[in-house]
């Protein structure tokens, strides 16, 4: 394919995907004492059985390198209050932890007051294009129910319900 096509079909490949609304989290592993992260928005639930999840991180990444030689990395699930954690996780720099109240849980960073929060053992790595994607067994997990953050657009959101199928106010079944 001609590179203008290609640079094509990669504009509005970045266009359709920024019109997919993904949650945000922050993927965290421990470098020696210091905690480090990053934003993302490729990860997913991969299975139950064994609880297990993927994230997709840049070939570049310095926390691709520390989770790889760790073992282990955290999942911090934002709320959707939470978009200004979300853009201090999103910059390059070792000081994205300042003023971030967290601790070490199950050995991997875990920020607080975020709803979902992962802990899981590095189980395989694939590579695929410019990225890694990381499985991981989970092998702790905090949740509760708060509104997640979400990316959409290019901008932070949150998930709102429709009502039930079938209510007054929700979408008729046909």
């Amino acid at each position: 394919m001609p590179a203008q096509q290609l640079d094509d079909l990669g504009s509005r490949f970045r266009e359709a995907m920024a019109s997919v609304c993904t949650p945000v989290a922050v993927v965290t592993a421990m470098d020696g004492a210091r905690p480090h992260g990053t934003t993302v928005s490729a990860f997913a639930s991969l299975s139950m059985t064994p609880p297990s999840l993927l994230v997709s991180l840049d070939r570049g990444s310095e926390l691709l390198g520390l989770v790889l030689k760790a073992g282990a990395f955290g999942m911090n699930v934002l709320g959707s209050s939470q978009s200004t954690l979300a853009g201090q996780f999103a910059r390059k720099g070792v000081d994205k932890f300042d003023g971030v109240s967290w601790r070490v849980d199950a050995g991997v960073p875990r920020i607080d007051e975020v709803p979902h929060w992962l802990a899981a053992d590095l189980m395989h790595t694939a590579e695929v294009a410019d990225h890694i994607v990381v499985f991981g067994r989970v092998v702790e997990v905090v949740s509760e129910t708060i509104a997640p953050l979400t990316y959409h657009a290019r901008s932070f959101g949150t998930h709102a319900a429709l009502p039930p199928v079938g209510s007054a106010n929700g979408p008729k079944r046909s």
